[in-house]
């Protein structure tokens, strides 16, 4: 990876019901996630989450690539949405290289700062604003976007939100409008994005379309190792839940911080429900979103508890580019041995001082060469300033690309970052990590469990003694075998490809594609007199020029639907959780009825300003819009109080309560059928009727199947209780009892024999 003039950064989900096991979770000073899980109540979830997590052995062999007899699917706009430094921005770039070599045509959507960049690599460059270098900054202080106190006092956090929420939108432009330099016409038929960009679900969803979420660190739960934001406190070996729990935690105190901005855009923007905190940071895993991982497993194994729809692909790298080194840099690297590479990349330190003379004081400890970095922290000691002569076995260099530089050195030293981690594995050079934040000491952690470098040292315990004793460990024959088997490894993976092919191989093939052009995509659906016909673009264009369709029986195709609802465990809390929203939902109305009036009198307050042509006793249209507008800000609010308020009493709370009372087998193991999606009046008939007939057929096997059982069982006692668990159980699926009975699996069945 390149460390350029850009910025580097590189179901389970019961969080909320299980809190009172966790005895502390807070950001510790890099910014990650503290979780102290309670050792007696983490033996009993991993009895849990080992029954709840485990999937079938065959999911975890690495991906194979689709055979060449499959069908292709039809060119799409592939719309690619990364939020990020330049490291995050790098893989994408190439898998939206290899996705055009298949005939897709890709955007990707990301900061303004990356033009150049993007259209550089061949690429359709939409803009959705956003800083990366005052991300870098923020991350610094609170990585994973979870506030410290300091960015609260200092007033930090509104203006990220502002930015979040300009991204926000930025995100649903790069959706549907058409180029900004070009002009030409373009709407998303898939989107592929890396998860801190927030927007990805909801556009997709609003849209219909296909959505694949790709990234270079693991964001799914398991149980191998903690999300890497996360810093796991007690014992950390072997599977446990409290690295399962981890994941949840750190989505759920992220959701916490922008929930509020991520729901006011889906409503006011994308015309959408809000969503419920219990699913907004569970959304991914809750409706098994595709996830595609840029990282090696011969660096990180895939866990065997993550399911089909998750692959590991291996790194995605650039093509190199051409790089000349200067003449200074070419004799010191002929005169003398191998050295090692130092240099953290974009990151930005106060105390660069300090961190650049226990470079210097290392180096001279054991005697070596060394190429330093200076980056955007200018790593250059004031001992290699005038009157001091410099040190002729260090040699100081600006931007230079990783591909090449990592070839000429023994080890390297660096901040950890995924993209630069990857590329100095590639060549088999021993790594040391000294990680500042976020994921950084993840892939340290990973580094060393591979015996390829030292454990990772936290650039604030950074001493001269450690970074020896690191590089000592780093310039071993020991780390030097390790990196290179990882290096044989990574040789033969083709991670852009892989990526691509995992792309294809989710996408739903059954309706894609147009009926009349079935080498494009669907776009709309004409409603004929047997059933409806899937058309595309210009199907429907040709069609309608020609007077062949009635344009009232059009409508959009979605090709991938996505319907969010919230899961209920029990008809207590799910009464509870609906009545604590309604109440929200009110307070939220009723804050917004007095401070948007408000708002709306002083926008219209700065027209009152006598203007030279008018003199002082005139008067503005505005002002006299003033009044009118700021009585409707508050009859809108006024309604919504009282929306909130018929919702919640009227549908929400009756909706919770049905809800529970369906889930209540669960409680006992059972299996709850779910129903089908309603959409509308008519799917909700249809769902209704069929819900109707399970559940009558249900209660009555259940009523009889589980009053012998319980009389089988416990005699007279067991009756009552058979008929009780019969008589709730109704909406378990009945289907599925009634084929393994008939099949021989049943009570009553094996007594009949």
């Amino acid at each position: 990876m390149n460390d350029s003039n850009a910025p580097k950064q590189g179901d389970g989900f019961d969080t909320l019901s299980l809190s009172p096991t966790l005895q502390d979770h807070e950001t510790n000073g890099d910014g990650r996630v503290d979780i102290d899980i309670d050792p007696r109540a983490s033996k009993q979830l991993d009895k849990i989450l080992t029954s709840q997590t485990s999937h079938d052995p065959a999911n975890a062999r690495p991906l194979r690539p689709l055979s060449p007899t499959s069908t292709p699917p039809p060119n799409l706009n592939i719309l690619i949405q990364v939020i990020g430094s330049r490291g995050d921005i790098q893989p994408f770039a190439a898998l939206g290289h290899e996705l055009q070599k298949h005939g897709h045509r890709v955007r990707l959507a990301t900061h303004d700062t990356f033009r150049t960049f993007v259209q550089s690599a061949g690429l359709e460059f939409f803009p959705v604003g956003g800083d990366p270098s005052e991300l870098m900054a923020y991350m610094v202080k609170n990585p994973g976007l979870i506030p410290s106190m300091g960015s609260i006092r200092a007033g930090d956090i509104q203006s990220k939100r502002k930015m979040v929420a300009e991204m926000l939108d930025g995100f649903w432009r790069s959706c549907i409008d058409a180029d900004p330099e070009t002009g030409a016409p373009f709407v998303a038929d898939a989107i592929v994005a890396n998860p801190p960009g927030f927007a990805h679900v909801h556009c997709a969803q609003a849209l219909g379309v296909p959505l694949h979420v790709m990234f270079t660190m693991p964001w799914t739960s398991t149980r191998a190792f903690p999300h890497p934001l996360a810093n796991l406190k007690g014992k950390d070996e072997g599977p446990s839940a409290g690295k399962y729990l981890s994941y949840g935690i750190v989505e759920f105190m992220t959701w916490k911080g922008l929930g509020d901005l991520v729901n006011r855009w889906r409503e006011d923007t994308l015309c959408l429900e809000p969503i419920a905190t219990s699913e907004g940071c569970r959304l991914l895993e809750s409706l098994a979103i595709p996830f595609a991982y840029f990282f090696s497993p011969a660096l990180v194994p895939r866990p065997a508890d993550w399911g089909s729809n998750i692959d590991v692909c291996g790194f995605v790298f650039r093509d190199p580019p051409k790089y000349e080194p200067p003449a200074a840099l070419r004799k010191f690297l002929d005169a003398g041995s191998r050295p090692v590479y130092i240099g953290f990349g974009s990151i930005v330190v106060d105390d660069a001082d300090r961190i650049a003379t226990i470079i210097h004081e290392a180096v001279s400890l054991l005697g070596i060469r060394a190429i330093i970095s200076s980056g955007w922290t200018n790593l250059a000691s004031e001992t290699d300033a005038e009157p001091n002569p410099p040190n002729p076995d260090i040699f100081h260099i600006g931007e230079c690309p990783h591909e090449w530089l990592f070839q000429q050195v023994a080890a390297v030293v660096h901040h950890g970052g995924a993209g630069t981690t990857a590329c100095g594995l590639g060549y088999g050079k021993p790594t040391i990590v000294v990680p500042f934040f976020g994921d950084q000491p993840f892939w340290g952690r990973m580094i060393a469990e591979a015996g390829a470098g030292p454990p990772p040292i936290p650039y604030a315990a950074l001493t001269s003694r450690k970074l020896a004793d690191g590089l000592s460990y780093a310039l071993s024959p020991q780390a030097l075998a390790a990196a290179l088997e990882i290096a044989n490894t990574m040789s033969v993976e083709q991670g852009a490809r892989v990526a691509v092919e995992a792309f294809h191989k989710h996408l739903p093939r059954a309706g894609l594609r147009c009926e009349l052009f079935p080498q494009e995509t669907a776009a709309w659906s004409y409603k004929g007199e047997h059933r409806a016909v899937r058309l595309s673009k210009r199907a429907v264009a040709i069609l309608t020029a020609r007077g062949v369709l009635e344009e009232k029986k059009l409508k959009l195709h979605e090709t991938k639907p996505f319907t969010i609802d919230i899961q209920r465990w029990d008809p207590i809390t799910a009464i509870s959780a609906a009545s604590v929203s309604t109440l929200a939902d009110m307070g939220q109305a009723t804050a917004r009825l007095v401070y948007e009036p408000i708002s709306e009198a002083r926008q219209s307050s700065t027209s009152r300003q006598p203007s030279p042509a008018r003199g002082s006793g005139a008067s503005s249209p505005a002002v006299e819009k003033a009044s009118p507008s700021v009585a409707v800000a508050t009859s809108a609010r006024a309604g919504k109080i009282v929306t909130s308020v018929a919702k919640g009493v009227l549908v929400s709370i009756p909706l919770a309560a049905t809800e529970g009372l369906r889930a209540v087998p669960r409680l006992y193991g059972e299996d709850v059928k779910r129903h089908a999606d309603v959409r509308d009046f008519k799917s909700g008939a249809v769902v209704a009727g069929q819900e109707f007939r399970n559940g009558m057929a249900g209660a009555a096997m259940d009523i009889v199947t589980y009053t012998y059982r319980g009389k089988r069982d416990e005699g007279p006692m067991g009756v009552a209780k058979g008929l009780a668990k019969g008589v709730g159980n109704g909406e378990v699926d009945s289907e599925r009892k009634y084929r393994e009975r008939k099949e021989g699996g049943g009570d009553l069945a094996h007594t009949a024999r």
